[in-house]
C-alpha cells in the first residue's frame, strides 16, 4: 500500500486526469494493470531521488517518441508541462529523437505535443 500511495502522490501532481482515465479503461478487463503502473512506475521508479520529475518526464518523452506510443506520449506531454517543462524543452526532445529514431518519429512526436499544447490555449 505504501508503494501505491507514493505513486498516487506523484500521479496526482503531474498527471491525475490521465491516470484516472487509464484506471477506468482497464477496470473491467485488467484492473491490476493500472495499480501496477501506480505502484511500480511511479511508486518505485518516479519516486527515486536521483532525478527530478522534470528530468524523468523529458526522458519518458524521448522513449515514447522513439516507440511511437502516441496516446501515452500525449499523456506524458501533459505530465511534463505539469512537472515544469516548457514547450520549447519538450519540442527539443522530439527534435533530438530525429537523430536516433528518424524524422517520422520526431515529426509524430512534435505533432502529438502540438495537439496537447493547443488544448492548453
Amino acid at each position: 500500500m505504501v508503494r501505491y500511495r507514493r505513486g498516487m502522490e506523484i500521479l496526482n501532481r503531474i498527471n491525475r486526469e490521465s491516470y484516472s482515465a487509464l484506471r477506468e479503461e482497464l477496470e473491467d478487463v485488467a484492473p491490476d494493470l493500472a495499480r501496477f503502473v501506480a505502484e511500480f512506475a511511479y511508486g518505485d521508479i518516479y519516486s527515486r531521488g536521483v532525478l527530478d520529475l522534470k528530468t524523468r518526464e523529458l526522458l519518458t518523452l524521448a522513449a515514447l517518441t522513439v516507440l511511437g506510443a502516441e496516446d501515452q506520449l500525449k499523456s506524458h506531454v501533459r505530465g511534463a508541462l505539469n512537472a515544469g517543462c516548457s514547450e520549447e524543452e519538450i519540442i527539443e526532445v522530439m527534435i533530438q529523437m530525429a537523430v536516433y529514431a528518424g524524422f517520422p518519429a520526431a515529426i509524430n512526436g512534435v505533432l502529438a505535443a502540438k495537439e496537447v499544447f493547443m488544448e492548453k490555449k
